[in-house]
């Protein structure tokens, strides 16, 4: 323990460290909020026919997919690497269960960029996937929620 943190107040490793998973799963929650929400507004647009309503779904797609949703998970992925540089890696490096949540993080960033893809089609009017379609995709992160929420907390191997 350092003495002349607890002396001056400042934070020790420790609590610097539970700051920054409570950031991680902050803006984490967010990502996930968007990645559950931007397919079902996909599915919501297929349905729609008028020109006005065709428009209002642009918007929200745009804004939940560039407002939220993006700078959610890059801040998710730098307080990830921040605790993974500062505190996992050294004691994780050889854990199995580590390597399996990165590469399942790099899936669901590939599930990402399928969101963005599939909002430049509704944005450039030229979508051909039916409402069913996103409706089976909507249930994507779902899964990497939970594969990912168990390796991090039970550490099976």
């Amino acid at each position: 323990m350092d003495w002349a943190l607890l002396l001056y107040g400042l934070p020790t490793k420790v609590e610097c460290m539970l700051w920054l998973k409570a950031f991680h799963l902050i803006f984490l929650v967010a990502w996930f909020a968007g990645l559950f929400y931007l397919p079902r507004l996909f599915a919501y647009h297929c349905e729609v026919k008028d020109l006005e309503g065709n428009e209002r779904f642009k918007r929200m797609e745009r804004k939940l997919f560039w407002i939220i949703m993006t700078p959610a998970a890059g801040i998710t992925t730098l307080f990830g690497v921040w605790m993974l540089y500062d505190y996992a890696w050294a004691a994780y490096s050889q854990a199995g269960w580590l390597h399996a949540k990165l590469a399942l993080v790099a899936l669901l960033y590939g599930y990402h960029f399928c969101c963005w893809y599939w909002l430049q089609d509704f944005q450039e009017d030229r979508n051909s996937r039916s409402a069913k379609f996103y409706k089976i995709v909507n249930e994507v992160p779902t899964l990497f929620l939970i594969v990912i929420t168990i390796l991090v907390i039970v550490k099976p191997f």
